[in-house]
């Protein structure tokens, strides 16, 4: 087993969570390891840009506390995580319902009992009638202060509606006591038996959940369009599944100080050379790779961890999936709208902000001090006017005024999350044949969660082929 500047046991294209989880456990393993990126930095799609004191993830996933890839990856030891609020905010027909910790039918109940006195609910006084009927945000004419919780909405958060009706989504404690229910069953279900199930889109899965079509259109529907990218809900339905069991076990969370924490952590945990960056590798085989900056390297085997198309680059007929585009803005405000750690979502789909957040309050870390910072993600193509389009909705979903936010940055990906459609394979397999592998979000499910199990799936697969003794497949605990 050697590794030196000419030659490694086992080269690895691609320093994004796959490949530099895969090399953790090679390196663990006594190998000699090369990761070769041709980019400046580690990570891939999980980059955080510094801007003025602030982070900005370019993609930032969510993520959930559940995922045993989080605790479980060597190198990554116990990430710090930053989790939002128990539950969601879901606006839908011009009001804010905050559903609690729906993940039991206990948790549920609870949460409607104590949502009144929730500690971000700000009341202030109505708007003087003279004043109602305009606004300067860009977005529909509203009611009440802008800057309040009552807002847009001309109710305070959590109130019934007019004249005690019941319209909207989710707004009885029996609703959600029910969708508790549900979840907690889910959350109970062995892998084995959610992919058994028949196969077919996850929206046609949701319509025979046996749950109200408002508490289906109006939470779930949003909150698997945002764990999954998939607006469309076009998405597999065993993968839509294993999204919502993972949310069901332990709720929303981001890493603390961006997305990019994760790759640096595995990265700065490898021995000292493993990781070249700013290598471009132009041909690849079994036994060597040819780079522009350091001629041929020498291996004994090869992973391609790069993403679906640049792997497809360097071994033809490689299947490339189809993407989801997804394009993430920040804006910072004077003050944080009054919504504290929660995930808004969309659920009228009126806009295309598909789920924001206040991600100063979530994790204070990506924010100077004194500063709010709004985290906002549309899923599919953006409009044309893309700021001024998410600033009127933003307005909307805050129930705030958006004219003084400052567009920090926005940041669009057309490939960035590989399609899961049915019918899709969560186990794709990694081994291309004897001394070649593949691994990366595309062979898995497109989430870091599938990202750091295929790259586990591809280490357990080459040392299988070296026959090198200590790990073996199966050793680790099964992700979902």
């Amino acid at each position: 087993m050697r590794s030196t500047a000419h030659h490694a046991d086992v080269i690895i294209i691609g320093a994004g969570i796959a490949g530099l989880s895969a090399a953790h456990l090679l390196t663990g393993a006594g190998l000699g390891v090369s990761v070769l990126e041709a980019a400046p930095r580690v990570g891939g799609r999980l980059a955080t840009d510094e801007v003025d004191g602030f982070r900005l993830d370019r993609l930032g996933p969510l993520l959930c506390t559940s995922w045993p890839e989080l605790t479980g990856t060597p190198g990554l030891g116990t990430p710090e995580l930053r989790e939002f609020a128990p539950g969601v905010l879901v606006h839908s027909e011009g009001r804010r319902h905050l559903t609690g910790d729906i993940r039991s039918a206990r948790g549920a109940l609870r949460a409607a009992r104590t949502r009144s006195s929730a500690p971000w609910v700000h009341r202030a006084p109505r708007t003087p009638r003279a004043l109602r009927g305009s606004s300067t945000s860009g977005a529909p004419a509203v009611s009440g202060t802008a800057g309040s919780a009552q807002g847009a909405y001309g109710h305070e958060l959590g109130a019934p509606g007019r004249g005690g009706g019941r319209g909207g989504v989710v707004t009885g404690a029996i609703d959600r006591a029910r969708l508790g229910a549900a979840l907690h069953r889910l959350a109970l279900t062995p892998e084995a038996r959610l992919l058994a199930r028949p196969e077919r889109t996850a929206a046609e899965a949701l319509a025979g959940v046996g749950l109200p079509g408002r508490t289906v259109e109006g939470i779930l529907r949003p909150l698997l369009a945002a764990l999954l990218s998939d607006p469309a809900l076009t998405t597999s339905s065993r993968s839509a599944d294993l999204a919502l069991r993972d949310y069901a076990r332990g709720g929303l969370c981001v890493p603390a100080g961006g997305s990019a924490a994760l790759p640096e952590l595995l990265a700065a945990a490898l021995p000292p050379g493993t990781v070249r960056t700013g290598v471009h590798v132009t041909a690849a085989d079994i036994t060597s790779v040819r780079t522009k900056e350091h001629g041929e390297l020498g291996c004994r085997s090869l992973l391609l961890a790069t993403g679906a198309g640049a792997a497809a680059e360097l071994l033809p007929g490689l299947r490339v999936p189809s993407f989801r585009p997804v394009t993430v803005l920040h804006h910072t405000a004077p003050a944080a709208p009054p919504t504290g750690r929660s995930l808004v979502l969309d659920g009228d789909r009126s806009g295309p902000v598909a789920y924001t957040s206040v991600m100063s309050e979530v994790d204070p870390s990506r924010a100077p001090e004194g500063r709010a910072l709004i985290t906002s993600t549309v899923l599919g193509t953006p409009p044309p006017d893309l700021d001024r389009s998410v600033r009127a909705h933003l307005a909307a979903l805050y129930g705030v005024a958006t004219d003084g936010w400052e567009l920090l940055a926005a940041h669009h990906d057309p490939e960035a999350v590989p399609a899961m459609e049915a019918p899709h394979d969560p186990r794709r397999p990694v081994r291309v044949l004897a001394g070649l592998y593949v691994c990366g979000d595309h062979r898995d499910t497109s989430t870091v969660q599938g990202a750091l199990h295929s790259g586990r799936r591809a280490a357990e697969a080459i040392l299988t082929d070296l026959a090198v003794p200590g790990t073996h497949e199966g050793s680790l605990p099964r992700a979902a």
